[in-house]
């Protein structure tokens, strides 16, 4: 058996070199940005005012002035700006040059055309062109893009970006048990879950998931299985990767040409793991317990996917306080279902009591993963320990 970190350099490693694509800013939504964008103008192009009332002269405080012009957003004030003078101008506005200062309304009190201003306050209430972003300005963001991104590309008079294509994840689960949902299962068999989460967990690291059908215990139906995920970045399988009789994917990709990385690892859940290459494909042999598949997919599937498209691979370990005393760890990392709580610093984390991996309830009640090296020795209540979110 192998380490988790090791492991996890052994699945990144399989990942190929992100491919670009061109995409419209409206499709660009949780993309990986490759290449980076170059704002075409600045913002704003002009000192514009930051709020409705009068641009003025600081020396001419306090007034009387006399209001000589109006500008508002889209229709510039075009006069001269004479001392003694202010303008009524509204929020967007360009400033006119001479002014350097905006008094919001409330403070100015007017009759007919003259103002005086009792109070004007510290703040100018200019936004000064280029204050957000000048012309020329690289955006490329290292996450996937957010809406607030594609508002400040658009802005950047940017209409589309370069991007990592979706990387293509065939999700294969196997077994003459598992029917899919809807079905009223015959005695012996059970609904197949696990296909249907681990194609979710491919979609929300950024893959076009491709769920494959059911495939049946035999050499021939597995081939066929293989043979339709033809053209993907990744195939992921999930079950039948152990030493059982029935257990036919490792021979089957074997027999296909699959060069293996590796097969067991240290962790809990999910020791049976197998990884490699098939073709030109990555592989990865995910267990058939359903929580050993969702930990094993958030720890190496949804890494491998996002360095396929050029993202940090993640997932980062965050910090809080144990809950409850914990008796010492075995001799695998072990990942426990946990529910986190409010903190006075951190949030509390505190482990289910049990961690039976094929309980699917326990895992979607769980808000994280609390993170215990092999051979942790017991924990007290209170104590840091670190963990991945769910």
């Amino acid at each position: 058996m192998i380490s988790v970190e090791e492991a996890r350099t052994r699945v990144l490693a399989l990942a190929h070199a992100p491919e670009p694509e061109q995409v419209a800013l409206t499709d660009a939504l949780g993309r990986a940005m490759i290449a980076p964008a170059l704002a075409r103008l600045t913002q704003p192009p002009f000192d514009s005012s930051a709020m409705d009332g009068y641009a003025l002269r600081s020396a001419d405080l306090p007034g009387p002035l006399a209001v000589i012009g109006t500008a508002a957003a889209g229709v510039p004030y075009q006069g001269g700006t004479p001392p003694g003078s202010a303008i009524r101008i509204f929020t967007g506005a360009p400033v006119p040059a001479g002014y350097d200062r905006v008094v919001m309304q409330e403070m100015v009190t007017r009759e007919s055309d003259r103002i005086t201003i009792a109070e004007a306050g510290n703040n100018l209430n200019i936004r000064p062109k280029g204050n957000d972003f000048a012309q020329g300005s690289r955006f490329q963001p290292q996450r996937p893009l957010r809406p607030a991104d594609l508002a400040l590309l658009a802005a950047m008079n940017v209409p589309q970006v370069t991007v990592a294509r979706r990387p293509r994840v065939a999700v294969l689960a196997g077994g003459d048990e598992l029917v899919p949902p809807g079905t009223d299962p015959a005695p012996g068999q059970i609904i197949s879950s696990n296909d249907i989460a681990i194609a979710a967990l491919a979609r929300e690291a950024g893959a076009e998931p491709l769920v494959l059908p059911l495939a049946r215990d035999t050499e021939a139906s597995l081939r066929d299985r293989f043979a339709q995920a033809e053209g993907c970045d990744l195939i992921v399988t999930i079950g039948g990767a152990s030493v059982g009789d029935h257990d036919l994917i490792g021979k089957v990709a074997a027999d296909l040409g699959m060069e293996r990385a590796f097969y067991k690892l240290a962790m809990r859940p999910g020791k049976p793991l197998m990884a490699g290459r098939i073709g030109a494909a990555a592989m990865l042999g995910l267990p058939g317990n359903p929580v050993s598949a969702v930990v094993c997919a958030k720890l190496f599937m949804q890494p491998l996917i996002r360095a396929m498209q050029g993202l940090p691979p993640g997932p980062e370990p965050l910090q809080a306080v144990l809950g409850r005393d914990l008796a010492p760890e075995g001799d695998r990392q072990h990942y426990l279902r946990a529910r986190l709580s409010p903190g006075e610093t951190m949030p509390v984390i505190e482990p289910f009591p049990d961690q039976d991996s094929a309980r699917l309830w326990l895992l979607a009640e769980a808000d994280a993963l609390l993170i215990r090296p092999a051979q942790d020795p017991a924990r007290k209540a209170g104590e840091r320990m670190g963990y991945l979110l769910l």
